[in-house]
Formats: structure tokens, C-alpha cells, sequence
């Protein structure tokens, strides 16, 4: 993670490095990266959604990054034309801004690393932080204070762990892994057996242990307050590639495919599998035992109780294919006028019955 690179650069520069072409004053100074309402003439502010093309037209930034869809419209600006604005404002962002500094690079005095474990070189270990018996830490690596890497755990090349984080006994973190504050990875999934024991006249809730470990594959970000449980046989694993949102809880023994995107609020029952690139949006619920195919997309507080196949988008509680949930939603927002309706119809026929009751008297 690297800090600004060049604080200071032109619209021409920028498209010759990234892409796209610039329209207008191509050598205007860019020096930063700006919201639409709160950008200036020195700032770069971007449209990639059409509901903001009004306050795109009327803001102040130096230069706007856009699609050549929307271009025409913005006669005589200044202009970054690329196919693909949003990324394109991810990689400006990098040398405008940069990412988060690290802090300097050395081993505390008050952090505690046991005898037995093994820390590669160039490692950041800030005050507070525990490395037990075993435990492996890679090249490169960053512990903020308040980390716990428990015995026998594995921290691979270039991974940050900022502060309160926990990464269990035996569990395995790849290289390049980025865990915000107060993320937990191993701990003990939600196993019990409920019976009555022989020696107990009760039926009570006996703990299954657990004795397999969790795995986070290569390049994996997950924000603050995550919570990995560790299998009861063999691992948990979180596929290389995956990014977490907050508060993001994985049941023991899924297998979380790669490059999978999970929004805030996320909870995933034990033994899910997921394919490649699932998007899950926040709050989503899924059961256990379940398999959600590659790409398959669940809109943000879906309950899914089935398997849902590959590249299908799903939603609604329970969460079923989108296009029927849509359906269902409209007729939802007509329950009041056919509840009218109904009702009406029941004065009618109550009336009709009435009318019969009387003839026939």
C-alpha cells in the first residue's frame, strides 16, 4: 500500500497512462479527486451513473471523467472520455491520493512474539500485538496493535492486520491479506448436538469440537468486525480475490469461491459453497448446505433457501429468480386497491343474497 504517487498531474496525463482521451484543456493541473458538489478547478470528479448527469453538468471540477455516451452533452468542459469511468477513477485516485501509509517498519519493544515462532523479514509489529508458539508470519507483514496470531497460525508475505484483530490456532492467511479492525478468523462455529446425555437428566445443547481451522486465500480484504468460524472437520475457506464489507459472519465449513463481493451485514450458514464472483448485497441471509452457482447475484436483504443456479440474480425473502420477485412486488403495491375491490365485491354480493333470501321467503 503505497502513498500518493504524483499529487500533481494533467487530464492528458492521466488518459495517456490509463486510457480513455482527454477533450478540452488537456493540460490542466489535477492535483486531487473530488465529489461532484465539492470539486474545484484543480479537481477531478467522474459520472458513471445517468442519475447524475444534472449535478455533473453543473459541478465545478476541473475536469470530469465520464463515458463517451454522456460527452455530447458537456460542450466546451473539460473532459476524461473512457469506456470505463469508474475504474478509471479507482486508478486516478492511486496517484492522486494513494493508499492508507503504513507505519514504519520494526518490531515493538512491548509486542509479545513467542520463541518458537517464525517472523520474516521487514515485518511491522506495533505494541500490544501477540504472536504465540508456531505461529509462521511472512515477509512484509503489518500487526497494528492488539493483533493476536494465535500458535501454529500461518500469515503470509505482505499481509496487514490492523489493530484487534484474531487470527486463531492453526488457521492459514495467504499473501497479501487485508483484515480491518476487530475481525476474527477461527473461531469456533455454532456446532452442538442437543440430546440427553447418559449421565444428565436434561436435554441440553453438548459442544461439537472443532478441530478444523479456517484458510483466507491470497488478496482477500475483509472490513471491520468480519467473523470467519473454523470448520469442525477440514477448513473454512474464503476463495483468493474476495473482498468483505463490515460485519460480513461465515458459517463453519463453507467454501467461499474467488473474487466472490460481500456487502455489510452478510450472514452465510454452515457448509454454503459459493462459486466465482458471487455478489451478495447487505443483510443477505443464506441457510446451510447450500450452493450458489458462478456469478450469481442476491439483492440486499434476500433470504435464500435454496440453491441458486449459476448466474442467476435472485431476491426477496424467501429469495427467488429477481424477475418474480419484481412481479410479486407490484402486485403487493396493488394489495390495497384489491382489497377495495373485495370488498366491494362482498357488499354486492351480500346484497344479491339478501334479495334471493327475500324472494324465496
Amino acid at each position: 500500500m503505497q502513498d500518493r504517487t504524483d499529487p500533481d498531474t494533467t487530464v492528458a496525463a492521466l488518459a495517456a497512462r490509463f486510457g480513455g482521451h482527454a477533450v478540452g484543456e488537456a493540460d490542466r493541473r489535477i492535483r486531487r479527486c473530488a465529489t461532484l458538489p465539492d470539486a474545484d478547478a484543480e479537481a477531478l470528479s467522474f459520472l458513471a451513473n445517468p442519475r447524475y448527469v444534472e449535478p455533473a453538468l453543473e459541478s465545478a471540477a476541473g475536469c470530469v471523467l465520464l463515458s463517451a455516451d454522456h460527452a455530447a452533452r458537456f460542450e466546451g468542459r473539460t473532459l476524461w472520455v473512457h469506456d470505463d469511468p469508474y475504474f478509471a477513477f479507482r486508478q486516478a485516485m492511486t496517484v492522486l491520493h494513494g493508499f492508507r501509509p503504513l507505519p514504519p517498519v520494526g518490531i515493538d519493544a512491548q509486542a509479545w512474539i513467542d520463541d518458537t515462532a517464525e517472523v520474516g523479514e521487514l515485518c511491522t509489529i506495533r505494541p500490544g500485538a501477540y504472536v504465540a508458539r508456531g505461529a509462521k508470519i511472512g515477509r512484509r507483514v503489518t500487526l497494528y496493535p492488539n493483533v493476536y496470531v494465535g500458535k501454529q497460525a500461518v500469515i503470509g508475505d505482505d499481509c496487514v492486520l490492523h489493530p484487534g484483530v484474531c487470527v486463531y490456532d492453526g488457521c492459514v492467511l495467504g499473501d497479501r491479506v487485508v483484515l480491518h479492525a476487530n475481525t476474527s478468523i477461527g473461531q469456533d462455529g455454532l456446532g452442538y448436538a442437543t440430546a440427553k446425555a447418559p449421565e444428565d437428566d436434561e436435554v441440553r445443547h453438548h459442544k461439537i469440537p472443532c478441530a478444523g481451522n479456517a484458510v483466507v486465500e491470497d488478496d482477500v480484504e475483509m472490513g471491520a468486525c468480519c467473523a470467519i468460524d473454523r470448520a469442525t472437520l477440514g477448513s473454512t475457506v474464503i476463495g483468493r480475490g474476495t473482498k468483505f464489507s463490515d460485519h460480513v459472519v461465515i458459517g463453519h465449513g463453507c467454501t467461499i469461491g474467488p473474487h466472490n463481493l460481500f456487502v455489510a451485514g452478510v450472514g452465510v450458514a454452515g457448509s454454503v459453497t459459493t462459486g466465482a464472483y458471487v455478489v451478495m448485497g447487505g443483510q443477505v441471509g443464506v441457510a446451510g448446505h447450500l450452493t450458489l452457482g458462478d456469478g450469481a447475484k442476491i439483492a440486499a436483504s434476500s433470504k435464500v433457501m435454496h440453491d441458486v443456479p449459476p448466474g442467476e440474480s435472485w431476491g426477496g425473502t424467501p429469495a427467488q429468480p429477481l424477475t418474480q420477485t419484481k412481479r410479486l412486488l407490484l402486485q403487493q403495491q396493488r394489495l390495497p386497491e384489491l382489497a377495495a375491490v373485495v370488498k366491494r365485491l362482498e357488499r354486492q354480493v351480500g346484497a344479491l343474497e339478501a334479495r334471493f333470501d327475500t324472494g324465496h321467503a
